[in-house]
């Protein structure tokens, strides 16, 4: 995949080479120390490269330098957060 992820307000995503959004993820802050994740969304043609978990990994990366611990609300992110140890240092408990 060589689109780049681009970062707007409580959001990252992806465009396609046309310019339309082919991918993204939001969040929002809950409370002084916690963000939501929200919705995640990939396109058709983007599915099955690991867009998704891309786009995870870049909220876990914001969270981290900001001292913020995650909500995985939308089902990707839920069963992603199970899946991963390595995200626990960042699961709102």
């Amino acid at each position: 995949m060589s689109a780049d992820i681009l970062k707007e307000e409580n959001r990252y995503f992806i465009n396609d080479e046309s310019g339309n959004m082919a991918a993204e993820i939001t969040f929002v802050p809950s409370g002084d120390s916690q963000i939501t994740i929200d919705h995640t969304y990939v396109s058709d043609s983007l599915r099955g490269q690991g867009v998704a978990g891309k786009l995870v990994e870049k909220v876990v990366q914001e969270a981290r330098k900001s001292g913020l611990k995650i909500v995985p609300a939308c089902s990707y992110a839920k069963a992603l957060f199970e899946r991963k140890s390595e995200y626990q240092d960042v699961l709102a408990k």
